[in-house]
């Protein structure tokens, strides 16, 4: 196995693990990982490392090379997806002295809001996740005179 290969299928199986890790933690209650924030986009994750790893191990270096950007994509698109639910998510109801309003103005309960955002963080996972996508993406763009050394 390549050098550069090796790199990419430790990347893919750190996506793997990470996607079962704590990514949230909730009211310091519990914590949440990929799938229990979102289980269809969890299994993409998960299949497209699992295609990733399959690719690495039959030396498809053009379908490695799609997995793993495709792979950090979707981790980039989930952190960023996640940070915009949990910062918007509690300041939806306004109330001023003409009625009830959704998503106009100050609200007026702006501490609560404040309050349970601050509740809800990301957890070590999210960095995992990353460092994964980044392993993954590095595999792929190791140059060829490094490419040619090989682990038998």
């Amino acid at each position: 196995m390549r050098l550069p290969s090796l790199i990419s299928f430790a990347g893919f199986v750190v996506i793997i693990m990470a996607t079962f890790s704590p990514i949230l933690r909730l009211f310091y209650v519990t914590n949440w990982n990929v799938y229990d924030g979102n289980m269809p986009y969890g299994i993409v994750m998960l299949l497209v490392a699992v295609v990733g790893i399959l690719g690495t191990v039959l030396n498809q270096q053009k379908l490695v090379s799609l997995m793993a950007r495709l792979s950090l994509g979707l981790i980039v698109l989930f952190y960023l997806l996640t940070w915009l639910k949990l910062y918007t998510s509690f300041g939806f109801i306004n109330i001023s002295n003409k009625g009830v309003k959704i998503n106009t103005g100050h609200s007026l309960f702006h501490s609560v809001d404040k309050f349970l955002m601050n509740q809800v963080k990301f957890k070590w996972g999210i960095y995992v996740l990353f460092i994964g996508g980044i392993l993954a993406v590095a595999g792929t763009l190791v140059s060829k005179k490094a490419s040619d050394f090989k682990i038998d």
